[in-house]
């Protein structure tokens, strides 16, 4: 059955990982807000010096409200930091700031996950929409071709999950070594910052892991209906 198979233990226990990794990147993120980067620099300020000195003076920096609300907006072209990261000189602050701008280097230079993640959003975005209707409908009336269509277009979901991965952690790796190339932090004051990114790249970890489990499921069924 689609809703209770055994695939869900696993999938349940991917959930759990996914709430944890959740409340330990909060954690970890008002941790090290306590902590000031011996720069003295805000998030805006390293966002902005790391922007420059990679070409991209033309990329504008906006605070926006919100906790962890951060992001690179690749169609307008600017950073966006929440407001703590914005205004505060902590490791959490710089931390997260450069780790945006490290989104905005990759589109810079063509990453080419960040290409691959960007050319399929738009098939991603329907598909995400349409996908579970589908599952539910080849379920509901056995129709095993709506259930296979339905499998197909979750399936470029998972993808994006999966692409979304590489690209977080090279922004992660970006942003590390040029902090600390460019004096942003101390030698010290990188196991901070390594600590913030990769909490929160764990968030993506867990995410694409229900996804593909997910999808095991759901061809598992499909397969089971096709005998």
């Amino acid at each position: 059955m689609i809703f209770f198979h055994p695939m869900d233990f696993l999938i349940l226990i991917a959930f759990a990982v996914s709430i944890w990794a959740q409340f330990r990147v909060k954690g970890t993120f008002n941790r090290w807000a306590q902590v000031p980067n011996q720069s003295g620099m805000t998030g805006y300020d390293a966002a902005r010096a790391m922007l420059d000195r990679n070409g991209l003076y033309d990329v504008p920096i906006e605070p926006v409200r919100g906790v962890l609300s951060d992001h690179y907006d690749p169609i307008n072209r600017v950073v966006r930091l929440s407001e703590p990261v914005y205004y505060e000189r902590s490791i959490a602050a710089v931390s997260v700031a450069c780790h945006e701008v490290g989104h905005a280097i990759q589109h810079k230079v063509r990453y080419p996950m960040l290409v691959a993640r960007h050319r399929i959003f738009p098939l991603v975005n329907f598909a995400s929409g349409i996908a579970p209707l589908l599952l539910l409908a080849g379920f509901f009336f056995q129709a095993a071709g709506l259930f296979l269509l339905g499998v197909i277009f979750f399936s470029a979901a998972v993808a994006f999950q999966l692409i979304t991965l590489p690209v977080e952690f090279n922004a992660s790796s970006r942003a590390r070594a040029l902090m600390v190339s460019e004096g942003f932090i101390t030698n010290e004051e990188e196991r901070g910052v390594a600590k913030v990114l990769n909490a929160a790249a764990l968030t993506y970890v867990a995410a694409a892991l229900i996804s593909v489990l997910e999808l095991v499921k759901y061809i598992m069924i499909f397969r089971s209906s096709d005998e």
